[in-house]
């Protein structure tokens, strides 16, 4: 057995540790599920009271208890009649062995008087759980089976390892992802805000948030421009008719929000860009001399995500895709790909993340296109992966029904994994909506098209970027990067000038002229992540300087005004840290 699987059947196994704890404390408790998940486990119950968090530590104590005893886990394959009557009492259970098919083994797992229905595997006993290597993390609501529709459950979420050190390093690490929570920082910074009230899932920029997705924006468009693309922009409703000829309709509608029906016709709001990018290519014939085109969009969408699904900027409602579409003929076809590929890279190693994996999904069994198109695309994305040297995974069958994929995942600076950027061929649209170009030989021809997002959607990059940062943005991306602090009332006036000056060089900045004592404005600007910090007195007017203070709590003083203003720049151009 691997390490991971060891790990594995270790957390597995506190699940249902867990599971006979809380029966003990509740005689009439309904068990429904509890899996090993990635770092933990949980178990959902149907409970007679609400737990609350002191619980935990009474659960806690029963679990030390039940592992003490030395339990084995003993296994055995029971016929369908003999579940049900073992569970006769638990309605969750008994729902779950009905959907177990005919043909599958009914298999339970027992330690001590705790009975479970369960595939397993486990460790031998519960004397093989170290009982100070776990901990009961949080308390959560669940739907049963993940449906809004079916009664609300009470989850209870742990952490388990085989040694107390490892159990000691993640807590820690868990305490660093608290610090660098994008809802926390959102707030204390005043970046955004989201209002339930008003709308679940749906994001509300501030002055400040909305400055930095204006600097994540702006290079985002400047560099589309230098390479290649053209801009358009498309509405935020259509017909029913486009979505039942691109075939979301058929696969995606659980995901769409409901039709408005407007001039005896039903509207859908998009919930992606694509086929209004396809109506506008299919508004005029193309020439091969036309191909490739390249149009990206920071188009807007909305997708019905479920409420418990919601999570911050990093799971939403309606959010901005920095979607493209590369159409071109096959030949082009790899050259496309490669350049596309060298973009995403270039983009996400501008924003300062540098490792980067690539994933590359194949073929699946359900799935429309011919098989030498399939071949001849994912050999295309095979070979600019090589070509940039990166490492990757193969992904056997799990691309989209309508064509291969590469996904980008980067590591933040706490190593977990996010999945950002999307290159997608597409076989299925350009069929449905009789896609066509003119070829060299005269005769009209299907062109390929690939879906591109480099960043993935604005709201979940930016809710990366602040946690990859803590808030603490590169100076090319604060909203405020200087803050102009005079040490008395006397020399407000110089402050202001700078003000000017730094502004009338793009810089965004401001002077704090409040009645707080200096080192009261210094501590509120370090609070709020300014970058620098300009500090001016009766010398520095005299000098045409400034004195520097860093986010750091660095300090240099006497700089010369026109050095201050090349290094700002210098850093900002650069998109280099402090």
């Amino acid at each position: 057995m691997s390490q991971d699987d060891a790990l594995h059947a270790v957390r597995h196994s506190m699940s249902h540790v867990m599971a006979e704890a809380v029966l003990e404390m509740f005689p009439d408790a309904q068990i429904a599920i509890g899996p090993a998940i990635d770092n933990g486990f949980y178990y959902d119950f149907d409970l007679p009271r609400q737990l609350k968090t002191e619980d935990l530590e009474e659960i806690t104590r029963r679990m030390q208890d039940i592992i003490k005893d030395d339990k084995p886990f003993e296994r055995s394959v029971v016929a369908r009649k003999e579940a049900e009557e073992q569970f006769a009492d638990q309605k969750y259970k008994l729902e779950l062995i009905k959907a177990i098919p005919e043909d599958q083994e009914v298999s339970l797992y027992k330690q001590g008087g705790f009975t479970d229905l369960c595939k397993g595997p486990h460790v031998a006993s519960t004397k093989q759980l170290n009982p100070q290597a776990f901990k009961l993390l949080s308390i959560a609501g669940a739907y049963w089976r993940g449906k809004e529709t079916n009664p609300m459950l009470t989850r209870i979420y742990g952490t388990a390892w085989e040694h107390p050190k490892q159990l000691r390093q993640y807590l820690k690490q868990l305490e660093d992802i608290e610090k660098r929570d994008h809802r926390k920082l959102g707030k204390e910074l005043d970046l955004f805000s989201l209002h339930e009230e008003a709308g679940a899932g749906l994001v509300y920029w501030h002055p400040k948030g909305a400055r930095i997705r204006q600097a994540i924006e702006d290079f985002w468009r400047k560099e589309h421009y230098r390479n290649g693309y053209e801009m358009v922009y498309t509405p935020h409703v259509g017909k029913s008719w486009l979505w039942e000829t691109s075939g979301h309709l058929d696969f995606y509608k659980e995901g769409m929000y409901p039709p408005m029906e407007m001039d005896k016709a039903h509207y859908f709001v998009k919930p992606m860009n694509c086929p209004f990018h396809i109506m506008i290519y299919n508004n005029g014939m193309h020439s091969y001399r036309d191909l490739p085109v390249r149009w990206a969009e920071l188009g807007t969408v909305y997708r019905y995500e479920k409420a418990g699904a919601l999570h911050g900027l990093l799971r939403v409602r309606g959010f901005t895709q920095d979607d493209a579409h590369i159409i071109c003929t096959p030949d082009q076809m790899e050259d496309e790909i490669l350049e596309v590929l060298r973009f995403s890279l270039y983009m996400l190693r501008s924003f300062g993340f540098q490792d980067i994996k690539a994933y590359l999904s194949t073929r699946p069994e359900d799935s429309v296109g011919e098989q030498h198109q399939w071949e001849s695309a994912t050999e295309s994305l095979r070979k600019a992966i090589d070509r940039e040297g990166l490492a990757y995974e193969l992904d056997e069958g799990g691309g989209a029904f309508y064509g291969p994929k590469i996904d980008l995942k980067i590591k933040d600076a706490l190593g977990r994994e996010w999945q950002l950027s999307t290159i997608q061929f597409d076989f299925n649209e350009p069929q449905r909506f009789n896609m066509e170009f003119v070829d060299k030989d005269g005769k009209e021809k299907r062109p390929f098209m690939v879906h591109r997002a480099l960043l993935g959607s604005i709201e979940r990059f930016f809710g990366v970027l602040l946690e990859h940062y803590a808030g603490a943005f590169p100076p090319w991306l604060a909203y405020e990067q200087i803050r102009i602090i005079p040490v008395a009332a006397p020399f407000e006036d110089y402050a202001k000038k700078l003000q000017q000056l730094f502004r009338e060089q793009d810089f965004r900045a401001s002077a704090d002229l409040s009645d707080d004592r200096m080192n009261a404005k210094i501590r509120k600007a370090q609070k709020e992540k300014i970058p620098y910090m300009v500090i001016v007195g009766e010398r520095e007017e005299q000098d045409q300087a400034v004195s520097v203070r860093y986010r750091s709590g660095k300090q240099e003083n006497g700089i010369p005004l026109e050095d201050f203003v090349q290094m700002v720049a210098s850093r900002v151009s650069e998109k280099t840290q402090l």
